[in-house]
């Protein structure tokens, strides 16, 4: 299809965007694509996102594996889909329960995905063939409830967030998993923990807060555990859908970062772009055809490209920057 066949746009001035309710307007089956802003050494003024993919059941966690190229999740088909040569979507891998966040386990060479069906939710090796295993299905005898986003550090061990439907069973909370042993509950009290992402040098670990405005750091323990939670900083977008006095929501879900320590959240307002400490940088304005974006990655040969997913929709965002070299998402 050509480009006007698959998105209809809308053109806006940048500024004010991070506020902007425009996106939660949006009519079913449509794309409103905005020009960025300009943010240096990120993004250059007017760049467009391009749709890759549109149509499919569901997407989520866009994500570049070694050796292999861009992958996502599709949840709803129990698959996860590779773009082949001509961008067009084939099966990866299939026969799964539901599969969300994924990460790329360097040290030993594994694809690890979230599963979330009921009976079946808990981090699993998927690929490379021959390697499936279940690496965490329960804590302390009780089943996860949703897991959701998921980074693996440097030694094998895995840091997932979990955000249950039923939260009298089991708490929203962030787990580690280590190299080799059970599951520790390292994080609870934050009330939707969805995006994360590990440092540069793995000693801070991030957090999104969905049902919230902020997200928080934690200082990464020998051990893998977390202490000194604080807010790193707090998102301009807001869910502005929610009857008035309602708690302000940011709906904040995916996240990672570029080899200068930027960060890149998805939120109501679209791609909020934070520096290594935290200062808000910009925002890039972004829709995913027929619900809010749900994950990114850096991807492409140079990792300058930006894919984002939701909506059963895959888009692209060429960039100044290049995605985190030390780590695969």
């Amino acid at each position: 299809m050509t480009r006007p066949a698959l998105i209809t746009l809308t053109f806006a001035l940048a500024a004010g965007l991070g506020t902007s309710s425009v996106f939660s307007q949006t009519p079913p089956n449509t794309t409103q694509l905005q020009p960025a802003p300009d943010i240096p050494g990120v993004i250059k003024a007017g760049t467009m996102p391009e749709v890759v993919i549109k149509g499919l059941t569901s997407a989520d966690d866009a994500f570049w594996l070694p050796n292999v190229g861009i992958i996502f999740s599709e949840p709803r088909a129990n698959r996860i889909v590779r773009l082949d040569e001509h961008d067009q979507p084939v099966t990866f891998v299939d026969n799964l329960h539901g599969p969300l966040g994924m990460t790329f386990d360097a040290k030993n060479g594994r694809l690890i995905s979230l599963q979330t069906e009921p009976g079946f939710t808990g981090a699993r090796v998927v690929w490379p063939t021959g390697k499936e295993a279940i690496l965490a299905d329960n804590y302390e005898g009780k089943p996860f409830g949703r897991p959701n986003d998921i980074v693996a550090d440097r030694n094998g061990g895995l840091y997932f967030t979990d955000i249950p439907p039923d939260r009298t069973v089991i708490p929203p909370a962030v787990y580690y998993v280590p190299p080799s042993g059970d599951p520790i509950r390292v994080a609870e009290g934050i009330t939707t923990p969805n995006g994360l992402q590990l440092s540069h040098d793995e000693k801070t670990l991030y957090v999104n807060d969905t049902a919230g405005i902020n997200i928080f750091a934690f200082d990464v323990q020998p051990d893998g555990r977390l202490a000194n939670r604080r807010v790193f900083a707090t998102y301009v977008g807001r869910d502005h859908t929610l009857p008035p006095g309602t708690p302000p929501r940011s709906n904040a879900d995916g996240l990672v970062t570029d080899d200068d320590g930027r960060f890149y959240a998805l939120t109501e307002s679209g791609i909020e772009v934070l520096s290594p400490t935290g200062q808000h940088l910009g925002v890039i304005p972004l829709w995913c055809i027929t619900r809010r974006c749900q994950n990114l990655g850096f991807g492409g040969p140079d990792k300058r490209t930006l894919y984002v997913a939701g909506g059963g929709t895959l888009l692209r965002i060429p960039m100044l920057t290049r995605g985190f070299q030390g780590r695969a998402k």
